[in-house]
């Protein structure tokens, strides 16, 4: 993995890019991670146009890019402690979203540092030459026409992962996880009846306190579901000897649920045996739950989550939130609510979406022409350097 420079470097203008031995070729464009900004002051006099990618959602995109206008609106910051206030202040989010939903760094004021830095970054981007999502219209469509009247050159070419495997020849299975798979858990899967089993996982990052851990735990266990849980070795915090796990939990894990270091989390999201997943709504798994068609319960972390979150209920009808909090009997309804009270209707509108969002993948559709569309203005750029 490169490692950036904190400022940015210094590139000459019209500055070849050596490929091997004597030829080298002129760089035809700088397509960089959204929040790198420097790439911008990087390719400043060169003549050479920059492209972001940005890695959330448009949602979340959105939310970064109007905290300016609830900075000037007096949305921000929070004034008093209720989290379920409506903000009317972003534009096609003014009917359900709540203080909880913005980033998570909005709670935390504005002088803080991940909060000014993903502002000013994010404002930064209409002056690329165009964005990159991962997303699909189908989806975020209503989201990105607003996003559009800022940054009128939008490439929406996701899924990304279904992409990948709508457009590759092989067909391998290798993976690219950054932990070591547990594939035990799929024979597990096998032994248990159709959209039966709840998946838990929350992603490479979010970590629990021993407390929330016991509060899940006693949930999931409470909910009478079968569970596979992904529990990372460094998810928990301050669980050791002297704070170990209760014997009782431990003893009903093993007669209805699976524990894993690190899941292989595509294969297990198509298995049929899972009915819903308990995740922290970071954008990659959202997306890997939305194409499968499994309905979500929602426990976001931090940042661009929040707003995953919400859409996840409240737009996209795909499942229920819970509003940031660890309780145990939160934990134990949701689950119900998701797996059985509401089991059809989520289900449905999982079905649908996971539809839709493989065919913007497929050859003619939305996301598939997009990409397409890219290469080739990028060809263009090249010839026209020339």
């Amino acid at each position: 993995m490169t490692a950036y420079p904190a400022s940015p470097p210094s590139i000459p203008a019209s500055a070849p890019t050596r490929v091997s031995g004597s030829t080298s070729f002129m760089v035809t464009c700088f397509i960089a991670d959204g929040i790198l900004g420097f790439a911008l002051d990087a390719a400043a006099g060169t003549g050479v146009p920059v492209m972001f990618f940005r890695t959330v959602s448009a949602c979340a995109f959105w939310a970064y890019f109007c905290i300016p206008d609830l900075i000037n609106s007096g949305d921000l910051p929070f004034q008093g402690t209720n989290l379920d206030e409506r903000i009317v202040n972003v534009k096609g989010m003014e009917g359900f979203l709540r203080r909880r939903d913005l980033p998570s760094f909005c709670r935390s004021g504005l002088s803080n540092t991940t909060f000014q830095e993903v502002t000013n970054i994010t404002r930064r981007t209409p002056d690329a030459h165009a964005l990159i999502l991962n997303t699909f219209e189908d989806l975020e469509g209503p989201i990105l026409s607003h996003i559009q009247k800022h940054c009128p050159n939008i490439y929406t070419i996701g899924p990304l992962h279904a992409h990948l495997k709508a457009r590759s020849i092989s067909k391998s299975t290798s993976s690219n996880s950054l932990f070591q798979e547990d594939r035990t858990c799929i024979g597990w899967l096998d032994q248990h009846a159709p959209k039966s089993v709840l998946y838990v996982s929350f992603g490479s990052i979010a970590t629990l306190t021993r407390d929330q851990l016991i509060e899940f735990w006693h949930g999931l266990v409470n909910s009478e579901k079968p569970f596979l849980w992904v529990i990372r070795e460094d998810l928990v915090s301050s669980l050791d000897d002297e704070n170990k796990v209760p014997s009782e939990l431990e003893k009903d894990t093993k007669e209805r649920g699976c524990l894993v270091g690190w899941a292989p989390q595509e294969d297990v999201l198509t298995h049929s045996a899972v009915g819903a997943f308990l995740t922290h709504n970071g954008w990659n798994s959202t997306l890997e739950s939305i194409v499968e068609g499994v309905p979500m319960v929602s426990w976001p972390f931090f940042a661009d989550q929040q707003p995953n979150s919400r859409f996840v209920e409240a737009v996209w009808k795909l499942g229920l939130d819970m509003k940031d909090t660890c309780d145990r009997r939160i934990v134990e309804k949701i689950v119900k609510e998701v797996m059985e009270v509401r089991k059809e209707e989520f289900e449905e509108s999982a079905r649908r979406m996971a539809k839709l969002a493989k065919e913007s993948v497929s050859s003619g559709g939305s996301s598939y022409r997009n990409l397409d569309r890219l290469i080739e203005d990028i060809k263009k750029m090249s010839t026209q350097s020339n």
